[in-house]
């Protein structure tokens, strides 16, 4: 018996010493260039393979294996409480996270440490006038877009096609500047609704890029607005740009100028919201303006929305927040405050148009 409880012990602090160990392994290696060609090299090979295998599945295997690791969880930490199978769990948990940390840093975590697309632009002075002309610009474009879209009978913008969408944002990936990337595109179609729909509704989670898969899940029930740029956005993941505000930019260079109108709406839509959102803390009094100033169309689509996310409020949205911002943090990224990043790229770049 207490031979058992020494060996127990033994392990416990072997797997807790190896996950330390990886802890500082892949911070080492994450200040090293050669490593990050490395494994984006190895992300480069898994891409392929797992969308040539994944996408021929109808639903979404990642959302399949996450339900089998909480699955696998909520049994681990039950025997936790139970003095007879305790030690036993405590390895089974430690092990687990060793694989699953091991598994997430070289076919997605290590990713983070690529250089930023920031180096790619001139770092021209942004000032909220470029901004508020971006906003009448994006306005306009929006409003001329709206009116090229499908509607339902309520008057509210609606995808007729979600799949012709998703062929559009593959085809984007193909004409993205080189500039910015050189990224291998696969043009397999590995987007997928998540059965957790219901859960990201009350969230504020729009979409989702698997790693251990390399599907793209995305909120189905979002309304329209939200949808074609939420797909562009995680297919610039499945691209391999990992950061919040790089995926932001990707999916607006794929859908700023895409024939398919509706993807051209929501990415132009995102647009405006975000520049409105980058210009409210200075002058809250030029946003409110330019909101008036949607077309009828728009306002029906933006009162749409907001009873969306009034119908779906709850204190899930806090604790996302929270959780989401101690992730971008882990991962080389400002917190939340990093999607007003994607702002300063976009106002970059549109300067360096004209």
């Amino acid at each position: 018996m207490h031979i058992n409880k020494y060996l127990n012990i033994k392990q416990k602090r072997f797997w807790a010493g190896i996950l330390l160990v990886q802890f500082f392994l892949f911070y080492f290696l994450s200040k090293s260039e050669t490593a990050i060609n490395f494994f984006y090299r190895l992300f480069e090979l898994k891409k392929y393979l797992h969308q040539i295998l994944f996408s021929k599945i109808p639903f979404s295997v990642g959302d399949q294996i996450y339900i089998l690791i909480v699955f696998f969880l909520v049994i681990l930490i039950f025997k936790l409480f139970q003095k007879e199978k305790r030690q036993k769990a405590a390895i089974f948990l430690l092990l687990f996270l060793n694989v699953f940390y091991f598994i997430y840093q070289i076919f997605w975590g290590m990713l983070y440490f690529q250089k930023p697309l920031t180096v790619k632009l001139s770092n021209k002075d942004i000032t909220q006038q470029s901004a508020k002309l971006l906003c009448l610009k994006y306005l306009k474009l929006c409003i001329e877009d709206r009116e090229l879209v499908a509607e339902n009978k309520q008057g509210v913008f609606e995808i007729a096609d979600i799949k012709k969408v998703q062929s559009a944002i593959l085809m984007g990936q193909s004409s993205l500047p080189k500039r910015f990337t050189n990224k291998n595109v696969s043009l397999i179609n590995d987007f997928k609704p998540s059965v957790f729909k219901s859960a990201m509704s009350f969230t504020g989670i729009l979409g989702y890029y698997n790693p251990f898969t390399a599907e793209a899940q995305y909120n189905s029930d979002l309304p329209a607005t939200f949808l074609p740029f939420t797909i562009a956005h995680e297919s610039a993941h499945q691209l391999g740009f990992a950061r919040e505000n790089e995926a932001n930019f990707i999916g607006y260079l794929i859908g700023k100028n895409s024939p398919d109108k509706a993807l051209k709406y929501s990415t132009d839509l995102f647009v405006l919201k975000s520049l409105l959102a980058y210009i409210k803390i200075s002058d809250n009094g030029f946003r409110k303006k330019i909101i008036m100033n949607f077309s009828q169309k728009m306002e029906s689509d933006r009162q749409n929305d907001l009873t969306f996310i009034k119908n779906h409020q709850s204190f899930l949205v806090a604790i996302f927040d929270i959780t989401n911002n101690l992730f971008l943090k882990s991962n080389q990224q400002e917190g939340n405050i990093t999607y007003s990043y994607f702002t300063e790229m976009l106002i970059e770049y549109e300067l360096q148009q004209h």
